[in-house]
């Protein structure tokens, strides 16, 4: 397509900021499942409903959140810099931050439903065989929600790909810096005689959305043949 070492960047800059994305989060999303589908509690409706208020919210809410907390004037934002000398805002990590907000909704909800459907019967016989919690979550619960868990990392990097508003809110369009493809082609939009980039670029931002929702269906598909085997 004949994309300018620019235009380039921004694809290789949004690959992996969705990998750093999906890194950060998925582990947590892991968690947070384990803990909605398993465990009954007073305030696990909350719990839930603070899990997906990014599906429901707009994402600049989203990102003018992280930036109260995480800007430098924030709570947790002052301490990191305070301490370690980091900063979240207006760089890369910050909009991989922003991204794994966003898409963590959908990866809990994919881990929680592979979860939901492991054989609670499989889980009592480990029990009686003298398996603790621990054994049976290492050696029954993750292998068998194995095909949520790739699944929900495929499709939290692929909505990644496409996040924009709290990228943009959180971690600004810094060209090479914290410029994803959504916000080059944004820019490219604002810009006079800009609509033949902005054209290539969403040409580039469809495929990689569509590869990765295909690769998490093809992944669901052998990674549940696989257990069921």
């Amino acid at each position: 397509m004949g994309l300018s070492p620019e235009e380039w960047q921004a694809v290789r800059l949004t690959l992996g900021v969705a990998a750093r994305a999906v890194g950060f989060g998925l582990p947590v999303a892991v968690l947070v499942a384990l803990l909605l589908s398993g465990a009954r509690f007073a305030g696990r409706p909350l719990v839930d409903a603070l899990v997906h208020l990014p599906l429901v919210v707009p994402p600049v809410v989203t990102g003018w959140l992280l930036l109260l907390v995480f800007g430098v004037h924030g709570p947790v934002g002052a301490w990191l810099w305070a301490v370690f000398g980091v900063r979240l805002a207006f760089t890369t990590a910050g909009a991989s931050l922003a991204c794994a907000v966003m898409s963590f909704p959908l990866m809990v909800r994919a881990v929680r439903q592979s979860l939901d459907a492991v054989d609670r019967g499989l889980l009592d016989a480990a029990r009686t065989l003298g398996a603790g919690r621990i054994d049976r979550l290492v050696s029954v619960t993750l292998p068998l929600a194995a095909p949520g868990i790739v699944v929900g990392a495929l499709v939290g990097f692929a909505a990644s790909l496409g996040e924009f508003g709290a990228v943009i809110t959180f971690a600004a369009s810094i060209p090479g810096e914290t410029q994803t493809l959504p916000l080059a082609i944004y820019a490219a939009l604002q810009s006079p005689g800009g609509e033949a980039v902005a054209a290539r670029l969403s040409l580039v931002s469809v495929g990689l959305a569509v590869a990765g929702l295909l690769a998490a269906d093809v992944a669901d598909r052998r990674m549940r043949r696989r257990v069921s085997g």
